[in-house]
């Protein structure tokens, strides 16, 4: 009983699904807290009602916890998003999204996928090195900074197969 009150109220494991409409209130809203420039809700449904679009969703109990979300385009997949609630950061589920949803795309025929990241977000740079991603690229002054020099955007790639 002790279990599943914890898994109800915000404990016990993960679980990792697929992403749908019925979850974009809750994407935007943790796209908002995580990013410079969050995603409406209609950017978000758009995104999701797009049968390119893939998206993989975290929860912890009741608790959104985290989502990715890629678009495919023949053997090429662009990972357009990855988000973890920020007392769910440093335990491995940003990985366990990622792991699950580079599977999900290569079952549907991705050879290879592409990311932009900030070259500052060394958090993100360590979890796609550590998934197999390797700088392809750079974008120089991408992502705006407040009262700053725009950051580069690297450009990542990690083939599967």
């Amino acid at each position: 009983m002790m279990g599943f009150l914890g898994r109800l109220f915000g404990g016990g494991e993960p679980m990792l699904a697929e992403a749908g409409a019925r979850d974009t209130a809750a994407i935007a809203a943790l796209h908002a807290a995580s990013f410079r420039r969050g995603w409406s809700e209609q950017e978000v449904e758009t995104l999701l009602l797009d049968r390119s679009v893939i998206a993989h969703r975290a929860t912890v109990g009741a608790k959104f916890a985290g989502f990715i979300m890629s678009r495919s385009a023949a053997d090429e997949a662009e990972i357009l998003s990855i988000a973890i609630a920020g007392n769910r950061r440093g335990k491995g589920l940003g990985r366990a999204l990622l792991t699950l949803h580079l599977r999900r795309l290569a079952a549907l025929g991705a050879r290879t996928v592409f990311l932009e990241v900030d070259e500052h977000n060394a958090s993100a740079i360590r979890l796609y090195s550590r998934a197999g991603f390797h700088e392809v690229g750079r974008r120089p002054n991408y992502y705006p900074k407040a009262g700053g020099k725009p950051a580069s955007a690297l450009i990542l790639r990690r083939d599967l197969g």
